[in-house]
């Protein structure tokens, strides 16, 4: 077993030690965003529900363990530092989200791009020797969803998942949030273990010794425990550390036959038991639980398992499609189906980003001031894990 873990230790070393590839110059960055427009259009068209947000012409790299970077105007930042890394003296400009690439005339009239790949992040130039920016290269998996009808649109979800994993933790938004939540995390797995990441966030689900995220110390919420075991069966098993305690956590939770207590502040039963089964099914464990027979406004957020288990209420409404829209994204999904036409899930006016959350209890708004003074006043964190992880799921799905 050392031996063959020896084995592969020096076979990802020697992987690292060869001399990356670069990209090349992408040849034709309109077409590129033409075709983009053309297709986020056809998301908006199927989803009339649309949300102004500020068009600020930005674009974040680092996708994975990378080193984080805004670019605006002419000027590559740190995103956690707001250092300065690179500037230019551009005279115009073409972001192009679905290529993670940005695209600039210089004053002189040089063409440079910005283009994150699988390996890493790279400035690119005719005539020049590509350069692979320091503490950018690490490997992900980038697929192109060619076979996909909504392919560009989900290569931004995807990125917008991705780039929001710091030090290998799974956040919200890396700029207002500095932990994750266990809730968020398990929708961001879902996403990435569809496109062959889970290497990016495996060392974090291996280190989880409690079920429960604490956001507030004096608040546990029971859906956690089921995420915890949900996000250990991805990448370990039953004899996980943190998987007895979460079981035996239940006790205090179980009310007959079924898990009630507090989430977000309210109960959520068939939400909360739903939960606890998922997770005991992922692990293999035995599973004594039975789904009450209730309305739940909650119980239209778990679309990928006990479906016929659910009792019909109102929907979201549009309050929260506006500030946290993940839920609208979730509760589309599982409604999803040919004979119900209509699709709730709100869908912004820019091109980039795709996913937001505002107003959020617990967020540090002024972290967003690296990026524009206006959104901390605004409260509006973008992009945002959960309804980027939301939209992905459902419409690579279709």
């Amino acid at each position: 077993m050392f031996i063959r873990g020896l084995f592969f230790v020096l076979l990802s070393v020697s992987a690292y030690a060869q001399k990356p590839v670069p990209p090349a110059l992408h040849s034709d960055p309109e077409g590129a965003l033409s075709a983009y427009r053309e297709n986020l259009a056809q998301l908006r068209k199927e989803h009339h529900n649309h949300h102004d947000l500020p068009d600020l012409k930005f674009f974040l790299f680092g996708m994975g363990d990378r080193l984080k970077l805004i670019y605006r105007s002419g000027r590559l930042l740190n995103a956690l530092t707001g250092n300065i890394e690179e500037q230019w003296d551009v005279k115009h400009e073409i972001i192009v989200p679905s290529e993670y690439l940005v695209h600039l005339t210089l004053a002189d009239g040089l063409i440079l791009q910005i283009r994150e790949d699988e390996t890493g992040i790279w400035l690119l130039q005719p005539s020049k020797r590509p350069k692979l920016i320091p503490g950018t290269r690490s490997r992900v998996s980038l697929p192109r969803f060619s076979d996909k009808a909504y392919g560009p649109v989900l290569r931004v979800l995807h990125q917008e998942v991705l780039v929001n994993i710091v030090n290998g933790r799974p956040i919200p938004n890396f700029l207002v949030y500095t932990k994750p939540k266990l809730r968020n995390a398990a929708s961001m797995a879902m996403v990435i273990r569809e496109t062959d990441n889970l290497h990016l966030i495996r060392d974090w689900i291996m280190a989880i010794r409690s079920p429960f995220n604490r956001v507030h110390p004096s608040i546990v919420e029971p859906d956690n425990a089921g995420q915890t075991m949900f996000l250990i069966s991805l990448v370990s098993d039953k004899t996980h550390p943190a998987v007895a305690p979460a079981v035996d956590s239940l006790k205090q939770f179980r009310k007959g036959d079924h898990i009630i207590g507090k989430t977000d502040n309210a109960e959520h039963p068939v939400f909360q038991t739903k939960w606890i089964k998922y997770g005991l099914k992922s692990l293999g464990l035995p599973d004594p639980y039975v789904i009450p027979t209730q309305y739940d406004s909650y119980s239209s957020l778990f679309w990928w398992g006990y479906k016929d288990q659910h009792v019909s209420g109102k929907h979201f409404d549009e309050s929260i499609s506006a500030t946290t829209p993940h839920f609208v994204w979730a509760e589309d999904h599982f409604y999803d189906r040919a004979d119900v036409p209509q699709r709730r899930g709100t869908v912004g006016n820019v091109d980039y980003p795709l996913s937001w959350e505002q107003k959020a209890s617990d967020a540090h708004y002024p972290g967003l001031t690296v990026l524009d003074k206006g959104l901390a006043k605004q409260k509006l964190a973008f992009p945002h894990t959960s309804q980027a992880a939301e939209m992905f799921l459902l419409l690579s799905s279709r």
